[in-house]
């Protein structure tokens, strides 16, 4: 444990938090320790189309360009459910029949204090009623998606493989998806 003897806030917005504490470090010694805190949980969703395809998106990041990576976002509503509903729909424009958790993380819990919450999402179709299609491109616009796609379970393997997949978060989205479909040992 790292004892905190002070705290403070050095940056804020309605996203994330930055946060400087003073620390006791394991060796008994005095430090600082820089900490980024999500003001709210993420969620990521793995959709897996009949045909054994995984629905990508790709998103220009403003840290490292474009992406290839797996539905996600913030949680607003109390239920993580319910945002990784609204994230696969906003992104992809789909809409999923079974969801299944099927795992919690923490990312660079080095650093972050940033729980994510895994979903597998099945029985996928289109999103139907209110909004539809234009809302969906809209949101797409204004996250910076350019592409979304489907493509085959072992292309995404090798995706991940070969690099063309680089996002941590997707790479142990997937890796929790596997595991709940029996395809890891």
């Amino acid at each position: 444990m790292w004892p905190v003897t002070a705290s403070r806030t050095v940056y804020a917005n309605p996203w994330i938090e930055v946060v400087e504490d003073d620390v006791v470090r394991p060796d008994g010694e005095p430090g600082l320790y820089g900490v980024v805190r999500l003001r709210r949980p993420a969620v990521f969703v793995v959709a897996l189309t009949e045909a054994d395809e995984v629905v990508l998106v790709t998103v220009d990041r403003h840290t490292t360009g474009p992406s290839v990576e797996v539905p996600a976002g913030g949680c607003e509503e109390p239920d993580p459910r319910d945002a990784a509903r609204r994230e696969l729909a906003e992104e992809t424009g789909l809409r999923a029949e079974h969801w299944r958790e099927v795992g919690r993380m923490d990312a660079l819990n080095g650093i972050c204090v940033a729980p994510e919450v895994v979903y597998l999402a099945t029985g996928l179709s289109p999103v139907d009623g209110a909004g539809g299609a234009v809302a969906e491109v809209d949101e797409q616009e204004a996250e910076g998606i350019s592409a979304v796609r489907t493509v085959p379970w072992p292309e995404v393997m090798a995706m991940v493989g070969d690099g063309r997949i680089r996002d941590g978060e997707t790479v142990a989205a997937l890796m929790f998806a596997a595991l709940a479909l029996g395809r890891v040992g």
